[in-house]
């Protein structure tokens, strides 16, 4: 893996790479992205054209339909940082941005021409925590949640890409929010993709000792940075009727999450009075 790419001034332009379960199931993620970024004064360009990353077919171990898609996502975006309309390509997600970042340079490796054009292209490809801490310096968002906060460490941000710190750092800045630490934070959730698929009862299964640790924790919310997890993870909290849910970072440092209310704690009913002396002598026997 080629080192990131240095930045003597801050990147006032990007190219979003928003990713297939953004785009189609949860567009309030990557709105939420955008704003964060312009906030921070980062014009977002989103080149309309993109299309999925490739990822599915290539965990699938169906490499040579995986390789046009890495082709094209690279035709996209490469141009942009080369011919520097974009300083960097960023995504709200660990897991693509592993994919194109890490994983190009082996699906191309028999294709000398595109594995140094994906090599080039990881070297601008951030994950949103990443650039925001490492890249921009910036760790208070102007973020505010006033309950519970856990957080999930998403298996490719950190296993693949080594990234922990930023989203803590992040988090750990919103205001009036209590961060609880979640027990197991970096255990796997039990999605991974077709994993979920192919191994139903283990993914349930992992699935819910992730859900019994955020009943644990009494978190009113999870952040993670993948949104492949959070529907994961939702999907068994909403089953189990846990008031917790899970959210994209994005969202919670545009302060977009509500806090569900709790529920009251209700007194038990004091007992009838007797309505004989005989009842009230058998109770006190």
């Amino acid at each position: 893996m080629a080192p990131k790419k240095q930045f003597d001034t801050p990147p006032k332009r990007i190219a979003l790479f928003v990713t297939c379960m953004v785009d189609m199931i949860y567009p309030e993620v990557g709105l939420a992205t955008v704003e964060l970024l312009e906030r921070h004064g980062v014009e977002v360009l989103f080149p309309a054209e993109q299309t999925c990353c490739g990822q599915p077919a290539f965990n699938a171990g169906f490499w040579d339909e995986a390789q046009p898609l890495a082709r094209r996502f690279i035709d996209i975006f490469e141009p942009l940082v080369r011919r520097g309309q974009v300083d960097a390509v960023v995504a709200p997600s660990g897991s693509c941005t592993t994919m194109t970042s890490h994983f190009y340079a082996l699906l191309l490796a028999e294709d000398p021409g595109y594995r140094a054009r994906a090599e080039f292209l990881a070297a601008a490809t951030f994950e949103l925590t990443e650039f925001l801490v490492d890249v921009l310096g910036v760790e208070e968002v102007g973020a505010r949640f006033e309950g519970k906060l856990a957080y999930h460490a998403s298996c490719h941000l950190l296993r693949e890409l080594g990234i922990d710190r930023q989203p803590r750092a992040l988090l750990s800045r919103v205001e009036a929010a209590e961060f609880v630490e979640l027990n197991g934070a970096e255990e796997c959730c039990g999605f991974g993709g077709l994993f979920a698929i192919k191994n139903g009862d283990i993914s349930t299964a992992m699935g819910q000792r992730k859900t019994h640790n955020i009943a644990k924790s009494d978190a009113d919310a999870v952040a993670l940075c993948d949104v492949s997890c959070m529907a994961h993870i939702n999907g068994l909290l909403s089953r189990e009727g846990q008031r917790c849910r899970a959210v994209h970072i994005a969202q919670v440092l545009t302060n977009q999450v509500d806090v569900a209310p709790r529920p009251r704690q209700t007194q038990a009913a004091p007992p009838p009075p007797p309505r004989r002396w005989q009842d009230d002598k058998a109770n006190a026997s």
